[in-house]
């Protein structure tokens, strides 16, 4: 079966759907083709099940890429203020977290059966469990899948990068994006938890469950945050933070005691031997944690040298990650379709008229905390309103 539409739009993902209403609005038509059986599959499970849909402050700061300035457009003329309307448009009650990170009261399926509804109204047409077999490009754009051979001048790629595969994450934008001639990024996995080496784990991988508030550094990038130790390795917002920064082999630094001096009242005391030293560092550190760093760092004496090299490892606790939990256990992707293939102002490709990519498949990923569902929605609605 042959279809025709305006607009052929791969993958139902946060990008997708908010390109596809946007152009919808604009009376085109519009196929949304998804290989899975569920729009919206990853928005489902984001936040914990509540969907941390933007962040109050989102700026270009928060994201990573090889250029650094090209999100700002996108982001400008669709903001995080534009999205919260709309959520209240349905009527969503949600919540702020810290840092401006907004959540659903309720449930993310509020945000699919928001983007859905909007889709709907804008008589997208929405083609699920539709495997995608070849993409040809002509005078237009012909996508053939198992069953269905769709037909556009405009085609538009949101696939999203290659976290999280059970939800049915592939490279098939990557490939894409080869095909038609466009350069690609290095993609690693981002926002995602440390895998340590067998010393480490055995030092401190008993400790699973443990946090503490610390600040984790690497490559010149700082984050404070909770720091959760797991059975294989470390977690947690700080930890997930970094990770987006940290390349195989390289070192991080946590601070595990950030704007706190662990030795004053030692160095102010004249008992100094290891009871009066664990004190002080339990009231810091949570208990089993301060122990076994005590356990594996105390020094032979308490000289103030010795307590000054102990205060500085306290606030500079190197540590090599053997590697990272993989695409498995990541939450986006860093790298992708090089910006300078696109227009910042309309996501369209330079090379091939027609040709868009949005979202997580492009070379711009957020910080933790709604940056990147602000990404999806800004650059699906720059195409949507350009296509």
């Amino acid at each position: 079966m042959i279809h025709k539409f305006d607009v052929l739009i791969l993958g139902a993902g946060a990008a997708g759907l908010m390109c596809a209403a946007e152009a919808g609005k604009r009376g085109r038509s519009v196929a949304l083709i998804e290989g899975t059986d569920r729009a919206g599959k990853k928005i489902l499970i984001s936040g914990g099940g509540r969907c941390n849909f933007t962040n109050s402050y989102c700026k270009p700061e928060n994201f990573i890429s090889a250029n650094p300035h090209f999100a700002k457009s996108a982001l400008a003329r669709y903001t995080s203020s534009d999205f919260i309307a709309l959520v209240e448009k349905h009527g969503i009650p949600y919540h702020e977290k810290t840092l401006g990170q907004l959540f659903c009261d309720r449930s993310a399926s509020d945000i699919t059966n928001m983007l859905d509804s909007e889709c709907r109204d804008a008589g997208v047409r929405i083609f699920l469990n539709s495997k995608i077999r070849e993409v040809e490009h002509t005078t237009g754009f012909v996508v053939r899948t198992q069953s269905s051979e769709f037909q556009a001048p405009v085609l538009v790629v949101a696939t999203g990068g290659l976290s999280i595969p059970k939800m049915g994450a592939t490279g098939f934008g990557y490939d894409l994006a080869h095909q038609f001639g466009l350069k690609i990024q290095t993609t690693r996995p981002a926002l995602v938890p440390f895998v340590l080496g067998p010393k480490e784990r055995g030092e401190y991988c008993d400790l699973s469950g443990v946090s503490a508030d610390v600040a984790a550094a690497t490559d010149g990038q700082s984050f404070r945050g909770k720091m959760l130790i797991t059975h294989r390795g470390l977690s947690g917002p700080a930890i997930l933070q970094i990770s987006s920064y940290w390349k195989k082999g390289k070192t991080i630094q946590i601070d595990l005691a950030p704007d706190r001096d662990v030795t004053a009242t030692v160095r102010d005391s004249k008992i100094r031997d290891m009871a009066a030293v664990r004190s002080a560092f339990q009231e810091v550190l949570p208990k089993r944690l301060a122990t076994r760093w005590l356990d594996l760092h105390a020094p032979s004496d308490w000289s103030n040298r010795a307590l000054a090299e102990f205060e500085r490892e306290v606030h500079g606790w190197a540590l090599k990650p053997a590697d990272t939990e993989g695409y498995e256990k990541a939450e986006v992707t860093v790298g992708g379709v090089d910006t300078d293939e696109l227009s910042s102002k309309t996501m369209e490709s330079r090379r091939v008229r027609g040709l868009f990519f949005i979202g997580e498949v492009v070379d711009v990923t957020g910080h933790l905390g709604g940056h990147n569902f602000q990404w999806a929605w800004a650059s699906g609605a720059a195409a949507g309103r350009a296509v």
